[in-house]
């Protein structure tokens, strides 16, 4: 059967794009599912809000509770804000890496960058615990951006080959690993129980300061990885076919492991170390609207946000009133999912 596409073509931007006409229904059942799913967890907690009262209190509508407005605006809905937008920063990360390495199993936890943004911040948390927690997201993009280019540098010869990537960023995830483990055993053990929690992965308290600091990068490289989308469709067809076709391959993909490294390194940093989604919503995805990336990046981005907001919803409601931090409930869900890719593609 012949694939049918929607081309696009904003007269304000000087790119085109080809979608497969599935892709428009789906985002929109995507939204549809996320935004219920927000209205059931903001309303979630010791002090339940009825879904139509969120709705209410979040349109700025009058309610029969006055107490709802803090619940909801100061307590809740920026929590929920930031797990889909670090969901979303994971995904498109996990897709981009996918792409430029063209292996399946690859995603920035896999390769090393998620384990550069953790160890920078236990680092921070465990030796140096009288500075500020505003320079833990600092120091976990810093750790992220630093292993990437180890990465892109000891991978480097004579050119970058997608194979040597994934190896290097293997054996540096271990490192970082083994570094990480280490600062919790010798450190302090308030400061390590801190870093603990961090490592986790959760979005316990996080409020609208710390969502105004993270949008910025959600928007700017998300934006910049769906403009590069095509280059990206390029790549996955090899190095010398994607060179026949014009793409400056090293610039392009410098570009979209920039992109990777800051979307992956700016969630880290936001809500700790959240497993799986980056290598679950590419996959997802594909199932749902094929492999074009022009229309895989925002499906696997609303995929990714979509995991982590109920995963959060299902933190706090499997043991109430204890909480179980997302990232576990995602790596529950993940790791037998990895091994399901492994066997399948193996």
């Amino acid at each position: 059967m012949k694939q049918q596409w929607l081309i696009l073509r904003p007269s304000s931007l000087p790119i085109s794009m080809h979608l497969d006409r599935r892709v428009p229904a789906i985002i929109l059942g995507l939204v549809l599912v996320t935004l219920a799913a927000m209205v059931l967890s903001v309303g979630q907690g010791e002090y339940f809000v009825p879904p139509l009262d969120v709705i209410k209190t979040v349109l700025g509508l009058e309610t029969d509770n006055p107490d709802y407005a803090f619940i909801v605006m100061t307590l809740r809905l920026p929590r929920t804000l930031v797990a889909w937008g670090v969901g979303m920063g994971l995904a498109i990360a996990g897709t981009i890496t996918q792409g430029i390495t063209r292996n399946p199993l690859a995603s920035p936890g896999i390769i090393g960058v998620n384990a550069g943004a953790s160890l920078a911040a236990v680092t921070l948390i465990v030796l140096y615990p009288e500075l500020p927690i505003a320079f833990i997201p600092l120091a976990a993009f810093g750790g992220a951006l630093t292993v990437a280019i180890l990465i892109y540098l000891l991978a480097w010869k004579g050119g970058s080959s997608p194979v040597r990537l994934v190896l290097v960023g293997v054996g540096f995830s271990l490192i970082a690993g083994a570094l990480t483990n280490l600062m919790v055993t010798f450190g302090n053990i308030y400061n390590v129980s801190q870093a603990l929690v961090w490592l986790a992965g959760s979005v316990y308290g996080r409020s609208w300061e710390q969502l105004t600091v993270f949008a910025p990068w959600l928007l700017v490289f998300g934006f910049l990885s769906l403009l590069m989308s095509r280059e990206l469709n390029a790549l996955q067809l090899g190095d010398d076919i994607a060179r026949s076709l014009g793409s400056r391959l090293e610039v392009q993909r410098g570009l979209l492991l920039l992109s990777s490294v800051a979307l992956a390194g700016s969630s880290v940093a936001t809500a700790g170390s959240i497993s799986f989604v980056g290598l679950m919503a590419p996959h997802i995805g594909r199932q749902m609207v094929g492999p074009s990336h022009e229309g895989l990046l925002p499906v696997a981005a609303l995929t990714g946000g979509l995991v982590v907001v109920v995963a959060d919803l299902c933190g706090r409601l499997l043991f109430a009133p204890i909480e179980l931090p997302c990232g576990i409930i995602t790596a529950v869900i993940g790791a037998p999912y990895f091994l399901y890719l492994l066997i399948r593609d193996g």
